[in-house]
């Protein structure tokens, strides 16, 4: 009885599972292969699950000069998407006992205060998102081993860089209009200065550069509702014919989109089809809800996670864009007239 009141210790653990404590070691410390059995191994890992044992990772991070810390840095989080990031990374680096410190820029984009005294003390690598790529110099993160998220491969500062196919995405999209016969398109673009953001409006103008008779106007939005509901709005009122297609960056500029369209008296698909990117809940909160493109935002941090880990142990990550899937909802419909 008097032990259950202090923390079990691999002792402990050694006892209950019949071993030296040096297996212990091993085992938990998952370098048992080759040196003891799977059956010894299982029942060190029952024994330590029994006892409730957890290793006592800072002494062992003194010893090796490691803190088994990895910063995640992203734009504000004002969206479920990041979250999604940091719960697969978060879960990834759990399995290999590392931790995750979330930071999100204060402003979404732009100098981050330094949230450690020395960030190269404090961390063993960093995640950035490239939206927040600012806040990488104020917290001397491109000093550590550094994975980019949504980032130019070309041109990245990292030793790895993990994107989602994008530009697939956006192919998607733009065939998927294209089908339904629309030619007079307005994109509602993320007054953004990153790479994930270029690849949208480069996409998309390809695409539609391969049909006779199509056009494509641009108007720039803050990432929010209201700036997305100001910019659409200001667009769709511009003389001449209106767009009967309107391609939007994120799904948070589709719902700002969504509003521009009825306060001009118009309806969503019948007079102007919309397409979001993201496939966030937002996106079967409107009605309609919306065509948008699904990013599998946890399996995002996981890859993140992962070629952290291989840069750290010194091998290549795994290589290829994460796919992404157009899902097809009541906001898109052949234009009116067609």
């Amino acid at each position: 009885m008097a032990r259950s009141s202090t923390r079990p210790t691999s002792r402990d653990v050694a006892q209950a599972a019949g071993v030296s404590q040096a297996a212990v070691s091993l085992v938990l410390g998952d370098k048992w292969r080759g040196r003891v059995s799977e059956a010894t191994a299982e029942r060190v890992r029952e024994a330590a699950r029994d006892l409730g044992y957890r290793p006592n990772l800072a002494a062992r991070n003194l010893r090796l000069g490691h803190t088994r810390t990895v910063l995640l840095v992203v734009p504000a989080l004002t969206t479920e998407f990041f979250a999604g990031v940091y719960t697969g990374a978060a879960r990834v680096a759990a399995d290999h006992g590392f931790g995750v410190v979330l930071y999100p820029s204060p402003e979404g984009i732009g100098p981050a205060r330094d949230p450690f005294a020395s960030a190269q003390a404090a961390l063993d690598g960093v995640i950035a998102s490239s939206m927040a790529a600012d806040a990488l110099t104020a917290i001397r993160g491109d000093q550590l081993p550094l994975v980019m998220l949504d980032s130019d491969p070309s041109g990245s500062l990292g030793a790895a860089t993990v994107n989602l196919d994008i530009a697939d995405g956006v192919r998607q999209v733009a065939t998927h209009l294209l089908h339904l016969g629309h030619r007079r398109f307005l994109h509602l673009a993320a007054d953004v200065p990153s790479w994930t953001f270029e690849v949208r409006a480069r996409e998309l103008a390809a695409q539609l550069d391969t049909v006779p008779g199509t056009s494509v106007r641009t108007a720039r939005a803050p990432i929010s509702i209201d700036g997305a509901t100001t910019a659409a709005e200001a667009a769709l009122a511009t003389p001449g014919p209106r767009p009967t297609a309107l391609v939007c960056d994120d799904d948070k500029l589709a719902a700002g989109a969504y509003k521009a369209v009825r306060r001009l008296g118009l309806r969503v698909p019948d007079d102007i089809s919309v397409t979001g990117l993201d496939d966030l809940a937002l996106a079967t909160a409107i009605d309609p809800e919306l065509t948008t493109v699904r990013l599998d935002a946890e399996l995002f941090g996981e890859r993140g996670m992962q070629a952290l880990l291989a840069v750290l142990e010194g091998r290549t990550p795994q290589a290829g864009d994460i796919p992404v899937e157009l899902v097809v909802r009541g906001s898109t419909a052949p234009p009116s007239g067609s």
